[in-house]
């Protein structure tokens, strides 16, 4: 019997947070893995672990789910640099990697381009959604059987992890009375202003 990676019990808590199997959440669930290997670490409770994602895509997802990375933590920092990379800290050794897709090891093919765009326009019809599924699905499963290597480069990162989440008191905004994080506050013409607020002033 062949072994279904996608059956996996991590990837299928993955899916189920994620709400579906995609490519997408195969990568980040590929970077996820190989990064914790390599630092030797296991999923964080706290902040013992630290990620970077330089995307805000489907695979930050799987990143969250096995690293125990999560913004409401506070050790899960997003850069927005449009890269398939993530950096993993483990705060414990001091030790960090940077896993970053490699150029060309995965590109969708034109029919599942074709059909994404009809999925996203609401145009499918259902038998398009169900070749649209099935072709994430068996795409997923490739990502899935491919070597760390042959997806992602790795790189030693030497810099320290970043601080750790700051916890400090709430102060309301002198014009919606909102309570915001005091560092948050700006200075208008006398007033302490949240940023939104800041921004209409302007």
């Amino acid at each position: 019997m062949v072994h279904d990676r996608l059956a996996e019990e991590p990837f299928e808590r993955c899916a189920h947070f994620h709400g579906h199997i995609c490519p997408g959440l195969a990568i980040g669930y590929q970077a996820a893995q190989a990064g914790l290997e390599r630092l030797r670490a296991l999923r964080a409770q706290d902040e013992e672990i630290m990620a970077e994602v330089e995307t805000d895509a489907c695979g930050v997802d799987a990143v969250q789910v096995l690293t125990g990375c999560t913004f409401g933590k506070g050790n899960l920092r997003y850069k927005d640099r449009g890269k398939q990379a993530f950096t993993f800290f483990d705060r414990r050794s001091g030790q960090g990697i940077r896993v970053a897709m490699k150029d060309g090891a995965f590109a969708p093919e034109p029919r599942q381009r074709e059909l994404f765009a009809k999925v996203r326009e609401e145009s499918a019809t259902s038998e398009e959604l169900r070749e649209f599924w099935e072709l994430q699905r068996q795409k997923s499963r490739e990502l899935l059987e491919m070597a760390p290597e042959e997806l992602f480069a790795f790189h030693r990162v030497t810099r320290p992890a970043p601080e750790k989440a700051r916890i400090e008191a709430s102060e309301p905004c002198d014009c919606c009375k909102e309570p915001t994080m005091a560092s948050k506050l700006v200075h208008v013409k006398g007033e302490k202003l949240c940023l939104d607020c800041a921004n209409e002033d302007a």
